[in-house]
């Protein structure tokens, strides 16, 4: 900012400020704001000063019991269970593609120029993301019972508010032209959404897919410690009996499976797009 003009000694000088005071005043009330929120956290959070002192010793301890890795784990039922929680990954994903796309049709508002219509689907779309999937999982065990079903459906349910949201902007964001002559030609309502929108939509919609799958993959590996299925269920088996060894065994296979789905997410996406 270029400040007023200062006379001195009959010559004029002119002084830069990086700010203006209103914009000083407004980043002290920031910083103010930050530095309150953070006391009034530390005030309300229940930390007790003697288990943070020895916490490097219990660490260390429980790194020492999870030595050596117990693989045979792998054969007795962790390698069926982490096949469970990529299977209930890979359905609820698909499970959400398809309850996903009539969402975000009525969400976008070039589509579906209907506003009753547009604020339902952005409350189903809110209320999607607004529930953990631990929740969900809680809410489906209680439905299904124990089980990968519940895992499943817990999984298609949290993914329709991402998968919607990010498909109604995308189309949202489509170029009027081609839509406007097809629309100038008599097509049908079908023939727009698929020669129209869908062309426009389609590299973002398989990159809203791929993501959410990967997304999914990480997500379900904890959905068995409320007995929604899949590795989780094996992992809090293993802590409650205080078995490290295998928990050691069944965190590298979590921290594997993750890996191999970000690459594999990486190279399907480069292949498709």
């Amino acid at each position: 900012m270029l400040a007023e003009p200062t006379v001195a000694g009959g010559a004029v000088r002119r002084e830069w400020a990086r700010f203006t005071p209103a914009q000083r005043l407004a980043r002290f009330g920031v910083f103010l704001f930050i530095v309150l929120a953070t006391v009034a956290a530390l005030r309300t959070v229940d930390i007790i000063p003697e288990f943070l002192t020895d916490a490097p010793q219990q660490m260390a301890d429980m790194l020492t019991r999870m030595w050596p890795i117990d693989f045979a784990e792998f054969q007795r039922g962790a390698g069926r269970a982490m096949l469970e929680t990529i299977n209930i990954a890979s359905l609820g994903t698909l499970i959400t593609l398809v309850m996903a796309l009539p969402v975000g049709l009525l969400g976008a508002r070039n589509v579906t120029p209907v506003p009753a219509l547009n604020w339902l689907a952005h409350v189903i779309l809110v209320t999607s993301r607004s529930v953990n999937s631990l929740v969900w999982a809680l809410l489906f065990v209680a439905f299904f019972g124990p089980g990968p079903l519940a895992g499943t459906f817990a999984i298609a349910f949290r993914s329709i508010g991402f998968v919607g949201k990010l498909l109604a902007q995308s189309l949202e964001e489509c170029q009027p032209g081609p839509i406007e002559a097809l629309q100038a030609v008599g097509a049908p309502r079908t023939s727009v959404l698929l020669k129209g929108y869908w062309p426009q939509v389609k590299p973002a919609f398989w990159s809203i897919a791929l993501l959410r799958w990967d997304i999914n993959v990480r997500e379900s590996a904890v959905l068995g410690l409320v007995g929604a299925g899949g590795i989780g269920v094996a992992l809090q088996n293993s802590m409650d009996f205080f078995q490290w060894d295998r928990v050691a065994l069944i965190l590298l296979m979590i921290f594997a499976v993750v890996v191999f789905a970000e690459i594999a997410v990486n190279i399907i996406r480069k292949k498709m797009i």
